[in-house]
């Protein structure tokens, strides 16, 4: 952490640091000063309070004070010259100062994964022999153009090939109004590539320009073929090389095929009756027409998941009418600062003050990542196991029931369509984007029926409820369940992927690779979706590091094809099973989209962020069967 070149402006610090997180910042004065009484009281921070950022601290006045004038005395003498006193604190050491940061202990295993998230301790960067190994990778999303810059980085050729006009995946697809980001902005974030967000939570337009600025930054464009859909891919054991074909019918081969089409890239549109009959707009979230107005029209919503809760605050002040159809209510948690801002001053600390912005994003990952995990295991001896599975569970439960009675308080028609009678957390948590106030409002009915029937003229539920609508949108999901879908996978068996599989029921180990699929490598694949909260990029870049260092030890070592082996797969997979059979997506009480009709949980992670990192930290060939190269 050097010093800045040009002079720092103390008036401008001092003015900016009231607007600091203050548990951030004394992690920042510990760094710089030495000094142990940071980590002591008073001037420790109380523990937060679910995902709120907690800026304050639980400092009184007067400690405030003394941190703001303590921090701009040790961010004046560093850029003056005085070098950090403990400038890259990794093991015990870390996790003690995370654990005064965050307001509670920290587990000492997470100190590594920090202390490389954080450049405190960075993975080296594994570069592979010279070679001619090459790969393709479908799709160019958040995982794709994470592929593209760690094969370039390992100097790995490779080729990207991607369906849309542009990078961006789901970032791109998705323009439904009031589309962003569930998660916080500058989590949100690749470890190597942070932004100056301008709202703690990103809009669908800042996301979507933060990938194509990264994309652009490293070059990428010029190996990804814009426009290029596969159909099919097939392994051939005899020169062990993939062959890719397009949708139009173009062929190419690759030695490895690192899929990155993601989960939420199939829109999923269930069968319901009269879909062609209805004489106005119809159409998926994902295909929100870019020229439509809603203004003054009636618009009717399928489904209340998270699309619907996105929309339905954003279009409800400009139309006429607004009627949602409920099939089950979601709970939903407070977010203070869901539409805020960033202010200028957070962000000049952000940008010139050393490791603030670290701790922020370390702080934003502890409290949105594994610190909920454990309210999600089921407690056989809980006495309340049809409303919550363990007593965290429902002191969460009393939180959200709570906030959403305040929220809709005089509308006990509401409060009983919209608490759900399942355990938080059963289904995708959701924060409050104005949910609430959209329900209350009078051009807004919530109706807690599934939909029977799609007429000519709106939309009739089950139980008789019937709408007219001049437009309706189906806020249905994705294939979430069908991995690789619609692609034509084959592996050395020349049985498809789905075949393996089952139409639903994918598989694989660490959610990367799987038997009879030599060089096959999925991001995003099956098991490793975050239902307990974080940041997918965080899961992505464990995933392509193991990826990438595999590629290099095949490299190092002449190795032309690994393939998984029955075995690892079917223990990775038993002990995936066993894990949801304890958590709480297995409850019988909702459904979900994490878990298959079977019941069986095919996309959410059961273990912990932290868990999941040590798994794929560095790729064991005694998990594969390996083939020499030909000489």
């Amino acid at each position: 952490m050097t010093a800045p070149e040009r002079p720092l402006d103390r008036t401008r610090l001092t003015a900016a640091l009231e607007h600091a997180n203050l548990p951030s910042l004394v992690a920042v004065l510990h760094q710089l000063t030495g000094d142990r009484r940071w980590l002591a009281d008073p001037y420790r921070p109380t523990r937060s309070r679910g995902m709120d950022d907690n800026d304050l601290g639980g400092f009184s006045p007067e400690v405030r004070a003394a941190l703001r004038a303590a921090a701009a005395d040790a961010v004046t003498a560093w850029a003056d010259g005085r070098p950090p006193a403990v400038p890259a604190p990794t093991g015990e050491v870390l996790a003690e100062i995370m654990s005064v940061a965050v307001g509670e202990p920290v587990p000492p295993e997470y100190a590594a994964m920090t202390a490389e998230d954080m450049g405190f301790a960075p993975a080296p960067v594994r570069t592979a022999p010279p070679n001619d190994l090459r790969v393709i990778v479908i799709g160019a999303g958040v995982s794709g153009i994470l592929a593209a810059i760690k094969l370039a980085e390992a100097g790995i050729a490779h080729v990207v090939l991607e369906k849309n006009a542009d990078v961006g995946g789901t970032w791109l697809e998705n323009s439904y109004p009031g589309a962003g980001v569930d998660t916080p902005s500058h989590l949100y974030s690749y470890s190597f590539a942070p932004r100056a967000w301008s709202t703690h939570f990103g809009k669908r337009d800042e996301v979507w320009a933060y990938l194509r600025d990264v994309a652009d930054r490293h070059g990428l464009r010029e190996r990804i073929r814009f426009g290029t859909e596969v159909v099919s891919a097939v392994y051939a054991s005899d020169d062990r090389r993939w062959t890719v074909r397009t949708a139009t019918g173009e062929i190419l081969t690759a030695d490895a095929v690192i899929s990155a089409t993601g989960q939420l890239n199939r829109p999923k549109v269930p069968p319901i009756p009269g879909l062609g009959r209805f004489r106005g707009p119809i159409f998926h979230t994902a295909h929100w027409p870019a020229d439509l107005d809603v203004t003054g029209k009636r618009i009717a919503i399928v489904g209340t998941g998270a699309s619907a809760m996105q929309i339905v605050p954003a279009i409800a002040p400009d139309v006429a009418r607004l009627t949602v159809f409920q099939r089950s209510p979601q709970w939903v948690a407070p977010n203070d600062v869901y539409f805020s801002p960033i202010e200028q001053g957070a962000q000049y600390l952000l940008d010139h003050v050393p490791y603030y912005r670290l701790w922020y994003r370390t702080r934003l990952a502890w409290n949105t990542n594994d610190r909920v995990h454990p309210a999600l295991q089921k407690d056989d001896a809980w006495e309340h196991p049809e409303r919550s599975v363990n007593a965290m569970n429902d002191a969460h439960r009393r939180v959200f029931t709570r906030y959403l009675e305040a929220e809709l308080d005089g509308r006990p028609d509401l409060v009983t369509k919209a608490l759900p009678d399942y355990p938080p957390f059963g289904k995708r948590m959701l924060l409050d984007n104005g949910w609430f106030a959209a329900l209350r409002r009078e051009n807004v009915d919530l109706v807690t029926e599934a939909v029977a029937e799609i007429t000519e003229t709106g939309v009739r539920g089950v139980d008789g409820a019937e709408c007219e609508a001049d437009v309706v949108v189906l806020a249905t999901g994705f294939e979430t369940h069908k991995i690789l879908f619609p692609i034509d996978v084959r592996g050395r068996s020349g049985r498809r992927i789905d075949e393996v599989w089952g139409p639903e029921d994918a598989r694989a180990h660490l959610g990367i690779t799987t038997p009879d699929f030599p060089n096959l490598f999925l991001t995003c694949g099956p098991g490793t979706v975050l239902g307990h909260g974080g940041s997918y990029i965080t899961t992505a870049e464990c995933q392509v590091r193991y990826i990438v260092d595999l590629l290099v030890t095949m490299l190092e070592r002449d190795i032309a094809a690994v393939e998984c082996r029955p075995e690892v797969e079917a223990e990775y997979v038993r002990r995936h099973d066993e894990a949801h059979e304890r958590m709480i997506w297995t409850h019988p009480g909702m459904d979900n989209w994490y878990r298959n009709d079977a019941g069986r949980v095919v996309s959410a992670l059961p273990w912990r962020i932290v868990d999941y990192w040590a798994m794929t930290r560095e790729p064991d060939l005694a998990d594969f069967r390996t083939e020499p190269a030909r000489r």
